[in-house]
């Protein structure tokens, strides 16, 4: 037990709200076509959203399966943790769009809503031209992120015997070479988009949670407190190689390099997140919103409301009801995993 309460003690919580909060500004910056320096760019992308959550889903997916490797109660535990916030965040968009003008009431929606409501995120014909031409663009690691869930039992159901590490280290390394074969590839326009919106070229950051979690890294010496020393180098790596090493291979690098950092940062002064957020986790309801919010202010040529502040405010306040209201109910359903099952 003592080892489980020292593991569950960390920074999750405070580094997905920031790799959120990452994600908004990304977005925001790209979809107002605001243009910002080389070197601002190179900062954004210090902290990225999106391997962040990866990798940080990787290290705590696999080791509540660990703890209890039954099917029902696994995947009970992750539809109540994505499927309930998703829900809320569909019906918000119908009322919110249809307020500004746009009906829902034809055949494609018919379609289109069930898919949304089991995490199939497409843009319906009829919003094509809606906003920046997606109804809420930060959706679309929602199936990535169900496709890792679906994978996870099967990755450990083939392990072969007593060779569980072994076999995570084999599948890391098979999907590094699968993510720089689809990074060198020069596939058409059909294909890229469908195995970017695959588990494929994404899968290596999960599993490198995976494999830092059956390392227990966060026991390790120079992994627990040592966060100011992984910042300060992989500021070094991030901001002064790029121009020297292939952009395919630095950024695989730096993600991995990104991993060790995530893991550091959560294990110093490791009761920071509680601290500060009391263990309100907003991030999930920042991620699914603020799409919606920056795609509406776009429709509505609402310039005077596309200030960065305001919509990182809107969408807090949003992500934090949602949180109150519709999430958190629902998570305090999920079956507890702290025992390993016998």
């Amino acid at each position: 037990m003592k080892e489980q309460k020292e593991f569950k003690v960390n920074n999750f919580d405070l580094l997905r709200l920031l790799a959120a909060t990452q994600v908004i500004v990304d977005h925001y910056f790209q979809h107002l076509n605001i243009k910002i320096s080389n070197f601002s760019t190179q900062l954004l992308y210090l902290f990225p959203g999106v391997p962040v959550f990866f990798v940080i889903s990787g290290y705590l997916i696999s080791a509540s399966y660990e703890r209890n490797n039954n099917l029902s109660i696994y995947f009970k535990n992750r539809a109540l943790r994505i499927l309930p916030g998703l829900w809320g965040c569909i019906f918000v968009t119908i009322i919110v769009i249809s307020l500004t003008g746009v009906s829902f009431l034809n055949s494609q929606t018919i379609v289109w809503l069930p898919s949304q409501l089991i995490g199939i995120i497409y843009t319906p014909g009829f919003l094509a031209n809606y906003g920046f031409g997606s109804y809420n663009g930060s959706l679309w690691t929602i199936p990535i992120e169900l496709q890792f869930y679906l994978l996870l039992p099967l990755c450990y159901f083939l392990i072969p015997k007593n060779r569980t590490n072994y076999w995570f280290y084999g599948l890391f390394s098979l999907f590094v070479i699968l993510n720089c074969l689809y990074n060198y590839s020069n596939f058409n326009y059909v294909i890229t988009k469908l195995l970017r919106y695959s588990f494929i070229p994404h899968f290596y950051l999960f599993l490198m949670g995976v494999v830092l979690q059956r390392l227990r890294i966060y026991k390790s010496t120079v992994i627990y407190n040592k966060a100011l020393y992984w910042v300060i180098g992989y500021l070094l790596f991030s901001l002064t190689l790029p121009n020297f090493i292939n952009p395919v291979l630095f950024l695989l690098i730096k993600n991995l390099f990104l991993a060790f950092t995530i893991l550091s940062l959560a294990y110093t002064l490791p009761n920071t997140a509680l601290k500060l957020l009391r263990t309100n986790d907003i991030s999930y309801g920042i991620y699914i919103y603020h799409g919606l919010i920056i795609t509406v202010l776009v429709q509505e040529k609402m310039v005077s409301y596309e200030n960065l502040f305001f919509i990182i405010g809107l969408t807090y306040i949003v992500a934090y009801l949602s949180w109150v209201f519709i999430e958190k109910p629902f998570i305090k359903r999920k079956e507890k995993t702290i025992r390993v099952t016998q």
